[in-house]
């Protein structure tokens, strides 16, 4: 099993700012795979994403299956989208003279959503009529490009390697050692740092050194591709137009790739620059169940429940990382003379379970008769609730899931919207809020994100389509590693999103 290499918390955004980027911890990663947001149609992610007490609408499928009992006639519908993504920040802004403005876009289109709506025909029995639904929606997008340098006058990564390795002779450095394929034994076998008995035979060979110490100009991109989806195959019953219950089974996948280039380059010292490149790759599978209800308590309102138990992820990584540093025909030793170095690891596979924390919503909806309707949803998630383990019992994760526990907090997230209609035109707009998931403020940064939607709809008998805007902001901080001896780079950014969504269904 590796530990992936990563020091820095680097927030991000989903489909709906819903996830850390920087999976290079099990902690970190933890939370990128929770915090998602509920996904749909056009129709409710232009009302905040609120839908637990609403009903009539594919997306119920995946947030509360007892929504699908309000279907009169089957449905087939799918949603297309357009997403642009903007990174705007700083690094070192308030330690130095520098603030260095970095910038990074991503732009993409996409399938969000589409779904299909069984209705069967009413009976006798109390039970007014079953409808079933095959639902595919995507929950997470972990596609984007984040770019930042500048010149750190406090610290190298070297700096890093040397904390990371003292303590333990270089063997930690050969198969089975502590830190075999890791970025530090890259830096070893680079000859940018070394046992302190090179200088001296009387040192210890636990202490490290290196020839390097100079200011840095660093430089980094980190290119993230990849989604996490699930299929939901839902049932929702009618039970006399007052009471309406749903179930489903999800089967959620996660496709995850990142991709890091750091650099640091040097003036006036024995080695003009060093680049690291490491990619990581997540996939993976897993299941969770969904249970809910909606009760009618009169033509004008309606009180909904949803339940969705916690994900059972079966996730498979793998890892490798790859060092080159150019010297400048430097003596390393007496007679050994080093110029351009290279050194890689293997790839590292590692397979384990993720149990995602599960979630708990209430809503209520309020109807204007046939003019309109007011909707708005508290959701509970638990993000410390999220816990490794190995599906060997070989390995022990449990100072990753002790640290999960302290890191991370339970949150309200909070969704509402409304819907106005003027005979076949609709109307929408709607908001939605996530508290910052983090038990105390990260980097003086509180990873807050709010959306505002707005949206307009044409509805007939046997067609519909749906057009909604979307705008997500937010504040994120970055640290590509940290050391003991002095302030760890920092990079502050803005994250700016637009997305555009449109569904198209037939009812039939």
């Amino acid at each position: 099993m590796t530990k992936w290499w990563g020091i820095g918390v680097l927030g991000g955004i989903g489909m709906l700012f819903s996830h850390l980027l920087d999976a290079q911890s099990f902690v970190e990663s933890a939370l990128m795979f929770s915090r998602t947001q509920p996904g749909g149609s056009a129709r409710i992610l232009a009302m905040g994403g609120a839908q637990t007490a609403l009903g009539g609408d594919i997306s119920t499928a995946a947030s509360n299956p007892a929504g699908l009992g309000m279907y009169n006639r089957s449905e087939f519908s799918f949603s297309l989208g357009y997403f642009d993504l903007s990174n705007t920040g700083t690094y070192f802004s308030g330690n130095t003279e520098l603030s260095a403005n970095n910038r990074a876009n991503r732009s993409q289109f996409r399938i969000p959503n589409f779904g299909i709506v069984f209705s069967s025909d009413k009976n006798s029995s109390g039970i007014l009529k079953g409808n079933f639904a095959v639902s595919h929606t995507r929950l997470n997008d972990f596609n984007q490009n984040i770019e930042y340098g500048g010149l750190n006058p406090n610290t190298s990564i070297i700096d890093y390697f040397i904390e990371d390795a003292t303590g333990l002779p270089p063997t930690q450095f050969k198969s089975g050692g502590a830190l075999f394929n890791t970025p530090t034994e890259l830096a070893y076998n680079n000859y940018l740092i070394g046992e302190a008995t090179i200088l001296n035979p009387a040192n210890s060979d636990r202490d490290y050194f290196t020839d390097v110490a100079g200011q840095p100009t660093q430089r980094e991109t980190i290119e993230l591709r990849g989604a996490q989806s699930q299929w939901n195959f839902s049932y929702g019953v009618n039970v006399q137009d007052k009471l309406f219950l749903g179930a489903g089974l999800a089967i959620a996948t996660i496709r995850y790739q990142s991709q890091k280039l750091y650099r640091e380059d040097f003036v006036n010292e024995p080695v003009d620059n060093l680049r690291l490149r490491e990619t990581l790759e997540i996939r993976g599978s897993g299941l969770n169940l969904n249970l809910g209800a909606i009760y009618r308590l009169k033509d004008a309102l309606q009180l909904g429940v949803a339940y969705t138990s916690p994900t059972g992820y079966l996730l498979t990584d793998s890892y490798n990382a790859r060092m080159n540093t150019s010297w400048k025909n430097f003596e390393y030793q007496p007679g050994e003379f080093i110029n351009n170095e290279e050194a890689t690891t293997d790839v590292v596979i590692s397979e384990y379970l993720l149990r995602a924390p599960g979630r708990l919503s209430i809503g209520a909806t309020v109807f204007a008769g046939k003019h309109g309707l007011i909707t708005a949803d508290i959701e509970r998630v638990n993000y410390g609730g999220a816990n490794y383990r190995s599906n060997t019992f070989d390995v022990s994760y449990d100072s990753d899931n002790e640290r999960i526990r302290n890191l991370y907090k339970s949150v309200i997230n909070v969704r509402f919207g409304g819907e106005l209609r003027l005979e076949k035109l609709r109307f929408r707009g709607g908001y939605q809020f996530m508290p910052d998931p983090f038990a105390t403020e990260q980097n003086g940064v509180a990873r807050n994100w709010q959306t505002l939607s707005v949206g307009m709809g044409y509805r007939q008998k046997n067609f519909f389509v749906d057009v909604t805007g979307m705008l997500s902001t937010g504040s994120l901080s970055y640290r590509p590693y940290r050391v003991s001896s002095a302030p760890a780079p920092l990079l502050v950014y803005d994250q700016r999103a637009t997305q555009m969504m449109v569904t198209i269904g037939w009812p039939f």
